[in-house]
């Protein structure tokens, strides 16, 4: 998502500044340098920038850092500057839905090469880039014509592991409840794997989709 915003905000000649978390920004500095070549403004997430990443910081000094908090940070931002405006890139069900455009594609070539598969696998953080792939054959997983299969690591096990209950999607609180699966706001799991795959939570209607799936 940084990337992509780095890039957009570049062709529109925006300043844009990205909170990546902490554990992403010190393994892939090859995407940091990415977004800067774009002109963005990386910032590894707890920062000194924001009161929310100030108190973290002040309990954990080397907090590795979470979605949440890079969340709040940028939700922080935001709020406290008129000229400022919040993207996100995972979560929220438009999001998904705007990212089915990848699922559609795959769909259209299945049917040009007039195959039809029996099992999708797609990736869970918070939902995007599973809905993005596999949303477009839900009406056909639930008649029974194929399978879904979600994929999360074990150090963050939202969906198996998490209660199905009001949350919210950022450490600070700032953001509006969400009714998800979620090992709470203030989960920070080892910074082992990607930063997105390090969520709390996940989108409310994969969710929904989950509890509403045959066992």
């Amino acid at each position: 998502m940084g990337s992509a915003l780095a890039f957009a905000t570049n062709l529109f000649g925006l300043k844009c500044r990205v909170f990546m978390v902490k554990a992403s920004y010190e393994q892939k500095p090859y995407r940091r340098i990415l977004m800067e070549t774009w002109n963005a403004e990386v910032i590894p997430s707890p920062s000194k920038m924001t009161e929310s990443g100030r108190r973290i910081l002040e309990k954990d000094p080397d907090c590795p850092g979470s979605l949440g908090i890079a969340i709040s940070e940028a939700v922080e931002t935001a709020i406290k500057n008129e000229n400022a405006k919040y993207s996100l890139g995972s979560v929220l069900n438009h999001v998904l839905l705007h990212q089915t455009v990848v699922g559609l594609e795959v769909k259209k070539q299945m049917e040009l090469l007039d195959l039809k598969p029996d099992m999708m696998i797609g990736c869970v953080g918070g939902g995007s880039n599973f809905a993005g792939f596999c949303y477009p054959f839900v009406r056909d997983a639930m008649k029974g014509e194929m399978e879904l299969i979600a994929v999360e690591p074990k150090a963050c096990p939202t969906l198996t592991a998490g209660e199905y209950r009001y949350d919210y999607g950022d450490t600070a609180k700032l953001t509006p409840l969400l009714l998800m699966y979620t090992l709470g706001h203030e989960f920070i799991p080892p910074p082992i794997h990607a930063g997105g795959l390090r969520y709390h939570g996940d989108a409310p209607s994969l969710c929904l989709l989950l509890t509403s799936s045959p066992p």
